[in-house]
């Protein structure tokens, strides 16, 4: 009997970061079926990979592909990289639980990461999965909880702690989704509604989570909640949530973003070192470039937003309160630890509202407009909600060249599957080229890492992390999520001012066992699934 498919003569990396063997592969349905020396075996599909490599497809630990994957289920810029699986529901953004009573604040969430409205069909994650599936995704979404639609689920968008009530409908909410399949739960601790919650919120969330062996991933606060040292304090919350919870603690997109502490990313490491060392489980992950995006209105006083967008922009109407909210403004972002530097933050996507054009940064549209860059910042909040996004250049290539490197960092783009036509907008090119800009920059032309280091970083290890056991290696019975590519020409093309470019050197992806690019061109093919815990 013919297979469906072989890969001939190929230099297969396992995703376990052990060194290359040259096997075929044949696969059959959605699994591989052979492993070893296969040339006279007859397969419907022939595929020499001569030169090449074959590895693991990319699983993308930290994405925003919720929603952008229901609106064109291609997912062009992570198929073109050769990503397979993507982690979706991160920094306490998901897209359930969904509370019909507060649909617009669940609506104005999602509007957080970048995407366009769309309808919120569903209540739970099972809803949201019959739907996904339904549609054709061209690409696995392996869901988390995020903690944000958790509690607007349960309380709407607050400033005070949960009550005992709405603390239950937490856990039993988060329970179901478990159940359902959901991976873990995450939170964006500087985000709203997320950033409102207390420790002691978390550690009940935490809790269930532990219970179920399930992954805590964690967007931290920009401030110690007990006003200790300021540079650390986000860190211990998590690895005080891990060890009181006895929950696994993934830290999300590890960076030093404060000016003044730049070059200190062995010092962040050395600490969580030490919190593994004394038996925490525990892992980081990191994204490939020096600059960073979200919504504008992270940068806000925690005040200025409470109840919602729609509560923001009335309030941002009275002119007292506007002249109050640019003086903290002023004292700087992230709990003022961090000043602003006008030039540094570039605009992302606005809609062209004040008449702004993405490329410009902060300093340039407001000298424009003739007002100061805090006063566009608020009225760009106003008018624009969540749904205004910006890049800020506030990191730097050593600190992030530390954390990639280190053992217990694995990769993660903190981009979204999305198609390559974005029109006028110019998102991050993280979106389009983190996967392979490790391959191409990280791995050939500075060798921070070997080959097989690197694609376990962004397969086995993430596997690993998740729980995710049928997946990111290459063994007999996995399923056949396969990236074939050429190791001396992989490289991002995506830039800042033309993000929307694709990878070169990506030849062939199987999802499922399916060709979804072949000979570098995308096929019409939707096996995607929304994977399931065990």
């Amino acid at each position: 009997m013919a297979w469906d498919m072989l890969i001939r003569n190929a230099t297969v990396f396992d995703g376990t970061g052990a060194p290359p063997a040259e096997l075929d592969l044949g696969v059959q349905g959605d699994r591989i079926v052979f492993m070893g020396q296969a040339s006279t075996q007859a397969a419907r599909v022939d595929l020499d990979a001569r030169g090449m490599v074959v590895s693991p497809g990319f699983i993308d630990i930290h994405t925003h592909s919720d929603m952008s994957l229901l609106i064109d289920g291609r997912g062009q810029s992570k198929v073109s990289q050769g990503v397979t699986t993507e982690v979706t529901g991160n920094c306490g953004f998901s897209p359930f639980p969904v509370n019909p009573a507060h649909l617009a604040l669940h609506l104005d969430l999602l509007a957080g990461i970048g995407d366009d409205p769309a309808p919120l069909a569903w209540t739970d994650l099972e809803g949201y999965r019959q739907t996904a599936e339904a549609r054709g995704i061209a690409l696995n979404i392996a869901p988390l909880v995020g903690h944000g639609a958790l509690r607007i689920a349960a309380m709407g968008v607050r400033s005070d702690a949960a009550t005992q009530t709405e603390m239950q409908a937490m856990c039993d909410s988060l329970s179901l989704l478990l159940d359902q399949g959901a991976f873990g739960m995450t939170t964006g601790l500087t985000y709203v509604p997320s950033r409102y919650a207390p420790t002691a919120e978390l550690l009940s969330l935490c809790q269930v989570l532990a219970a179920r062996q399930r992954l805590y991933a964690t967007h931290a606060r920009d401030q110690d909640l007990e006003g200790d040292d300021h540079r650390y304090g986000p860190l211990r919350e998590a690895l005080h949530l891990g060890a009181a919870a006895g929950v696994r603690v993934q830290y999300s997109h590890a960076a030093i973003n404060t000016p003044s502490e730049w070059g200190s990313a062995a010092d962040w490491t050395r600490r969580f070192d030490q919190a593994v060392d004394q038996g925490l489980d525990a892992g980081f992950d990191v994204y490939p470039y020096d600059a960073s995006s979200s919504a504008l209105t992270q940068y806000l006083p925690p005040w200025v937003q409470e109840g919602g967008v729609a509560a923001m922009s009335e309030r941002l109407q009275d002119a007292d309160v506007m002249a109050r909210a640019e003086a903290d403004l002023l004292k700087g972002w992230s709990a003022h630890l961090i000043p602003w530097l006008w030039e540094r933050v570039v605009l992302a996507r606005t809609d062209g509202l004040l008449g702004t054009q993405e490329g410009q940064n902060l300093q340039q549209a407001a000298g424009q407009l003739g007002i100061s860059p805090a006063q566009l910042v608020l009225r760009l909040c106003r008018d624009g909600g969540n749904r205004v996004m910006v890049v800020l250049f506030y990191r730097t290539e050593a600190d992030m060249r530390s954390f990639l490197t280190h053992p217990r960092s694995v990769m993660g783009s903190d981009g979204s599957a999305m198609c390559f036509d974005q029109g006028h907008r110019r998102p991050h090119p993280r979106n389009f080229g983190a996967s392979v800009r490790v391959l191409g920059r990280f791995v050939r032309e500075l060798g921070d890492l070997d080959l097989a280091t690197a694609i376990a970083k962004m397969s086995g290890r993430v596997a690993e992390r998740l729980r995710l056991h049928d997946r990111g290696t290459l063994a007999l019975g996995q399923a056949a999520d396969i990236v074939v590519f050429d190791p001396a020409q992989v490289a991002d093309r995506a830039t800042y001012l033309r993000p929307t470019q694709a990878a070169a050197g990506v030849c062939h992806v199987l999802v499922n066992g399916c060709l979804v690019l072949h000979e570098g061109e995308q096929t019409s093919a939707r096996p995607g699934r929304v994977l399931r815990a065990a």
